[in-house]
């Protein structure tokens, strides 16, 4: 790929969009980061890698954000800066990849190959959807559901000036419960081709 292409998928839980994100990612031929990113920071940096998954995509506490020369006592913040660090590493090297959250479509909004994508769809079909692949009843899904969509509106909003779900901070958002998730991908993949100047 002569480009670069750094494909950045927000989603509300149960869209399906951590699958479409892999999807894009096996159709462009180039890695995918989301959780994955705390093994490659850990590895690095010789850090537990326990530790940081139990602060991952957490919203800053307040309380321990306060920063002393813009440094921040908070475990979350200190987290959240790394994977942005990280992916903006890999960007500044002219790598191509796909990233689901971390605030990438604002983390990397700089770079020309940056194609920001947020996935939605319609309640019912995203219930119907995390009790399939949770086997769980409507009533924990729909909690389930409510319960992540607040963790990460709430982590976005906090990193971000921009509010989590916005279109006007998207290139593209698109209800996934239209063309389900095989057509989803396959309209994305079109898009992302007629952005990179390709015919198909």
């Amino acid at each position: 790929m002569e480009k670069q292409l750094i494909i950045s998928i927000g989603r509300e839980f149960g869209s399906g969009g951590h699958v479409i994100a892999e999807a894009l990612a096996k159709k462009f031929n180039i890695p995918m980061y989301d959780h994955n990113l705390l093994d490659h920071i850990a590895a690095e940096k010789n850090l537990d890698l326990a530790t940081l998954k139990k602060f991952d995509e957490k919203p800053r506490n307040v309380l321990l954000s306060r920063t002393l020369k813009g440094h921040s006592s908070s475990p979350s913040d200190h987290i959240a800066m790394m994977q942005f660090d990280y992916l903006k590493k890999k960007a500044e090297k002219g790598e191509s990849f796909v990233v689901v959250g971390r605030c990438a479509e604002m983390v990397l909004k700089e770079f020309e190959g940056m194609i920001s994508i947020f996935i939605l769809g319609d309640k019912e079909c995203k219930i119907k959807r995390v009790t399939e692949v949770y086997d769980i009843s409507e009533e924990e899904a729909r909690k389930k559901m409510e319960r992540h969509d607040v963790y990460r509106k709430q982590y976005h909003n906090s990193y971000c000036d921009s509010k989590w779900g916005d279109s006007r901070s998207y290139d593209l958002c698109v209800n996934s419960s239209r063309l389900g998730i095989d057509g989803t991908v396959a309209m994305l993949a079109d898009y992302i081709r007629a952005r990179m100047g390709e015919n198909k």
